[in-house]
């Protein structure tokens, strides 16, 4: 009996790509978007401000979030932007990675709490 979870064939590797149209950097497997993590863009700011990441069901467990989160914030890096991580992934993975702590500015608690506030009425972001 075959597998739920797809395999990752090293033959076809998961991309990592900026979907800036849709303001996301998303994980694709053949193309297909398979996670992603999703931001807001502030000029004044110079800011890219992480709302929501999320990886399909039938990819956990491969280390697949770790591997978006670090394309997304080297390529805010590399832009010479700065990080809001309103996304709770995000945070945590900052607080595990202090070499972004330069590029990241911290949002308030209340900034967090109405973030989750109106996430969960919304029912997550897709």
């Amino acid at each position: 009996m075959a597998s739920e979870t797809p395999a990752q064939d090293e033959s076809r590797p998961i991309a990592v790509v900026h979907n800036a149209d849709r303001r996301r950097y998303e994980l694709q497997d053949d193309g297909n978007a398979i996670g992603f993590t999703k931001y807001r863009y502030r000029s004044e700011q110079n800011q890219m401000v992480f709302v929501h990441t999320e990886v399909d069901d039938a990819y956990s467990g491969q280390g697949l979030a770790s591997k978006l989160a670090r394309f997304a914030l080297d390529d805010v890096r590399s832009l010479g932007r700065r990080i809001v991580p309103l996304c709770p992934y995000i945070r945590a993975y900052i607080r595990k990675h202090p070499e972004y702590a330069d590029i990241t500015d911290l949002p308030s608690e209340e900034q967090i709490e109405a973030h989750d506030r109106a996430e969960q009425a919304a029912g997550g972001t897709k």
